[in-house]
């Protein structure tokens, strides 16, 4: 799988791709949140694209404390070859060159495949607890 930062024109894709992986809400306008993204560290919004096909996406960011990921997609049909796991290596090697200490992310606690795909990645739940305040409604 080829990584590259996302490009404008990958926006439909992307979205479709988070829509067949059941990443999008109600409450959060994929269109607004690329374009919220592409305003702060683009460049660790990424694809993966096999044959010239995008199969993968992340939002990876770093603000001084913490790394996080959001939106980490693999198509469906592309899924148990390795590709989460290549895109979240290359997320970390990345963060890291940015003197990122440590990378934090959010998975719904009702999706069990994810839990478990982080776990085997080496990730630990924290003791904490993760709060959210909407500033801005994308309603």
């Amino acid at each position: 799988m080829h990584i590259r930062p996302f490009r404008l024109a990958d926006e439909a894709a992307v979205v479709d791709l988070w829509q067949r992986c059941d990443l999008t809400r109600p409450w959060n306008d994929p269109h607004k949140d690329i374009q919220r993204k592409l305003k702060v560290q683009p460049e660790l919004f990424l694809v993966g694209e096999i044959d010239g096909k995008l199969v993968a996406s992340a939002m990876a960011g770093y603000e001084g404390h913490r790394g996080w990921v959001n939106y980490l997609a693999v198509c469906p049909e592309q899924r148990q070859q390795g590709l989460a796991r290549q895109l979240m290596a290359y997320i970390e090697e990345q963060l890291l060159a940015l003197g990122c200490p440590k990378l934090s992310l959010q998975v719904r606690d009702t999706n069990a495949a994810a839990l478990a795909f982080y776990e085997r990645l080496g990730y630990k739940v924290d003791a904490s607890v993760s709060l959210g305040k909407r500033l801005i409604a994308d309603e």
